[in-house]
């Protein structure tokens, strides 16, 4: 079962359970739309997998299988 994360690991961006612009590798890694597309280009920078759009969990089993409340916060560094 996904964790659902609750923030973007680049930029702290908050992403409740029912955002549509949350987006995960195959390991979890959470990022936002922005930092995905633009920062990261849909490549993951943990593992290098791509990143996707993250399935969105129906209300009704999000009540029995709640999300994560552990954010995982890694600015990028500069260059």
């Amino acid at each position: 079962m996904l964790a659902l994360r609750p923030s973007c690991e680049r930029c702290d961006t908050d992403l409740p359970p029912a955002s549509l612009l949350a987006h995960i590798c195959s390991f979890e890694c959470t990022f936002c739309e922005n930092c995905t597309h633009h920062t990261l280009r849909g490549i993951c920078p943990n593992c290098g997998g791509e990143l996707l759009r993250r399935p969105i969990r129906p209300a009704a089993a999000l009540a029995k299988y709640p999300a994560s409340t552990e954010r995982v916060f890694k600015p990028l560094k500069p260059v």
